[in-house]
């Protein structure tokens, strides 16, 4: 079972499992905390009523602190387990976790938006939002594809077969910046097969004029309208 208090004495296992840094972890807990607390006030029971005892009396929950509530949404951001996998994880039931997933996978998309981490999702607000933002001054575009489950249709295995990673994946296009490694931009999802340059096209993105743009042969002849383009050019040695 995972517990908070014993997973973060070990760095490189809570590292992998919740793809954050325990001084990650605690810098996002605050406004978590808050968010939780905003949507299901203490005073108040889950449905909206007023309580009629104090809070936390009856059973106590295996997510009765608000450290392993944070922990159960990432663990399970991090890698999709199945439920039941999840209620092993975290000693309770199937139907328990699917209720915590629902419950909690929402606070925890508010509490990165309310520290302005989350990503922008519209093409045409990119440019508004990056506008004052130092940090977008050298960005990085980039294609990242994760494993889907293979289509039943022949139609959408050819479609969301990738020849680069060998399998089925689903594909988005994301933008960086490379002083804070902050991911600014996350294009909607397309099939695997899908090329980095189409999807960049498809997606219209519009930028602030002073980034200076780094892509790789993936974007060759994606120039959008940026202070400068960067492109790496192939050795020679690659050519002969």
């Amino acid at each position: 079972m995972f517990i908070y208090e014993e997973l973060k004495t070990q760095p490189r296992k809570f590292l992998s499992q919740t793809s954050l840094t325990v001084a990650e972890f605690e810098d996002l807990l605050p406004a978590f905390e808050k968010a939780y607390l905003k949507k299901y006030p203490v005073k108040k029971t889950k449905a909206g009523n007023i309580r009629k005892r104090k809070a936390g009396a009856g059973r106590k929950s295996s997510l009765d602190r608000i450290e392993q509530k944070l922990l159960f949404a990432l663990v399970y951001q991090k890698s999709y387990p199945l439920q039941s996998i999840m209620g092993e994880l975290f000693g309770m039931g199937q139907s328990q976790a699917n209720e915590w997933i629902h419950e909690l996978l929402p606070i925890l998309k508010q509490a990165l938006d309310d520290l302005g981490v989350m990503p922008e999702r519209d093409p045409k607000e990119f440019k508004s939002k990056e506008q004052n933002r130092k940090d977008a001054e050298n960005s990085i575009i980039d294609g990242t594809e994760r494993r889907r489950q293979r289509p039943k249709q022949s139609e959408k295995q050819a479609l969301h077969y990738s020849g680069k990673k060998k399998a089925h994946t689903d594909k988005n296009v994301i933008i960086a910046t490379v002083k804070k490694k902050r991911v600014s931009f996350l294009s909607k999802t397309y099939p695997g097969k899908t090329h980095d340059k189409k999807i960049a096209d498809s997606e219209k993105i519009s930028y602030p004029t002073h980034i200076a743009l780094h892509k790789d042969t993936g974007f060759q002849g994606y120039e959008p309208k940026v202070r400068k383009t960067y492109q790496p050019k192939k050795s020679l040695a690659s050519k002969i």
